[in-house]
């Protein structure tokens, strides 16, 4: 899981085995951010359409959380067109993604411990915030 801010840049990286949901992870990885200050809205794709995600986040850390409905939802569409143009912007997180993609040891997960690969991520966010500068 990670975080980034405008203009792609990680702001939180998380580690996590493959079996808990991405709503799960949400809240560790707010609270691993590298800033003092928390964003003002996280962007998420239809997998983080749940109410009480929304007001978990919202009522902890004062975000609010903008993702398109989810079809296999039963309820209403909570947000409207306007809070939706926001996710237009996602492309930015997955340019994050790709630029961690051009280090080899974090596409590929040799190590065998989740703090050693969790290194690797920060040691690479680290590399592309330097290369940003």
């Amino acid at each position: 899981m990670a975080i980034s801010d405008g203009h792609g840049l990680p702001l939180a990286v998380h580690v996590a085995s493959a079996s808990p949901h991405e709503t799960k992870l949400v809240e560790p990885t707010i609270e691993r951010c590298f800033l003092p200050e928390t964003p003002e809205r996280l962007i998420g794709d239809r997998a983080y359409d749940s109410d009480p995600l929304d007001t978990q986040i919202r009522e902890r850390f004062g975000v609010e959380l903008v993702a398109p409905h989810n079809c296999a939802r039963s309820r209403k569409a909570t947000q409207d067109g306007r809070v939706l143009r926001r996710y237009r912007r996602r492309w930015k997180i997955e340019r994050l993604f790709a630029w961690l993609h051009n280090f080899r040891r974090v596409v590929i997960r040799w190590e065998y411990y989740p703090e050693n690969f969790l290194g690797m991520v920060q040691l690479a966010c680290a590399v592309i915030l330097l290369r940003y500068l």
